[in-house]
């Protein structure tokens, strides 16, 4: 993907352009982590990127930013430009575009996504962005307390790097963090989530959860107990464990095990709750309660059934033995041979569970 990246920016070269890769892919080689995150800037206007490559169409006009396609890979190519005005602490709404890549630069949000690579693959650094990586710390361009306050999701950025890169934030940045955290209150539940997602997913994600209580945005966020969680290592684990009043979005999937995760951590891990609630939620609940994987995997493996439908015996069989007509208290028979099948104190075989049922429900 690299080489291509760099053809790309030779054929703007070519068409009398400079183009550059630029933000998290020249500061992920000089931190030796491998990444396929390539964005470009150039200063061809988004017209004219169309003209010279096929494209997608334009994936945000607003800002000038087209997605190109080259020999099957997807580009984002954003043309030079100044920020002149933001809207709600959050998007510009007036841009300029401009022929400078430092110009480009200095709208960015910090220092370590301001490293740039041109078309001979060479490292280009305008704003400083070398040292501060090299000293693993975060610093904005420019002043922190008009970077952050123009854009509040920098805010969760900085989180978000500060975790995912081990790196630290600088002293001037926190006390900004802290002064505008309350403008966190009015970013989208959505991006919240979003840059949440990548907080809690990161192997730094205690050093994450530390920055959120020292800087008092847990409760901008609405993360309650955020203090009180396990931090496992699953993402629906930890959300299922934060008590928030905001109205993040959840897929259909992501609310059914989560709930599925809060019953059966207030049930307990046992046989019948790990049949109940299957294996994939089995294991994270276990891994909040520091069951391992192999025991909870364990007991999955020897469970005698895994579903109603494996059980020797239905309801048609039952109102049959009983000689009633079928209803509701087929359900508590249904129950009661389910659990015990589960905890081994019935066996799963059609002439037992008969007797068992006479014996016990006959009458």
């Amino acid at each position: 993907m690299y080489n291509k990246a760099i053809s790309v920016l030779n054929i703007f070269k070519e068409h009398g352009y400079v183009a550059y890769i630029v933000g998290g892919y020249p500061r992920d080689i000089i931190l030796n982590i491998k990444t396929n995150d390539i964005d470009i800037c150039t200063n061809a206007k988004p017209k004219e990127i169309m003209e010279i490559f096929d494209t997608v169409g334009i994936s945000d006009i607003k800002y000038g930013t087209v997605k190109v396609i080259y020999k099957g890979i997807f580009f984002d190519v954003t043309t030079f430009r100044k920020d002149i005005k933001y809207e709600n602490n959050r998007k510009p709404v007036k841009i300029k575009y401009v022929d400078n890549l430092k110009k480009d630069l200095l709208r960015r949000d910090f220092t370590i996504n301001t490293m740039c690579i041109d078309s001979d693959g060479e490292l280009l650094d305008l704003l400083g962005a070398k040292e501060d990586i090299e000293n693993r710390i975060i610093t904005t361009v420019g002043n922190p307390r008009y970077r952050l306050k123009e854009d509040s999701l920098r805010i969760l950025r900085a989180i978000r790097f500060a975790a995912s890169l081990d790196f630290d934030i600088d002293d001037k940045t926190k006390y900004y963090i802290k002064k505008y955290g309350y403008l966190l209150k009015y970013l989208s539940n959505s991006r919240k989530k979003e840059e949440l997602d990548k907080i809690f997913s990161s192997k730094n994600k205690e050093k994450g959860r530390k920055l959120i209580i020292e800087l008092g945005l847990d409760k901008y966020l609405e993360l309650n107990n955020i203090d009180k969680i396990v931090l496992c290592d699953d993402i629906i684990g930890i959300w299922s464990q934060i008590d928030t009043t905001g109205n993040y979005p959840f897929t259909k999937i992501e609310n059914d095990n989560i709930g599925k995760i809060k019953k059966m951590l207030d049930e307990g891990i046992n046989k019948y709750t790990i049949y109940k609630y299957g294996l994939y939620v089995s294991t994270v609940s276990g891994s909040i309660k520091n069951i391992s994987y192999k025991e909870i995997n364990n007991t999955y493996k020897k469970l005698p059934i895994y579903s109603r439908k494996d059980i020797k015996i239905n309801g048609n069989d039952i109102a049959k033995i009983l000689n009633r007509e079928t209803g509701n208290y087929l359900k508590e028979i249904i129950d009661d041979i389910e659990k015990k099948i589960i905890n081994n104190e019935l066996k799963n075989d059609y002439d037992i569970l008969v007797k068992y049922i006479l014996s016990n429900y006959g009458g």
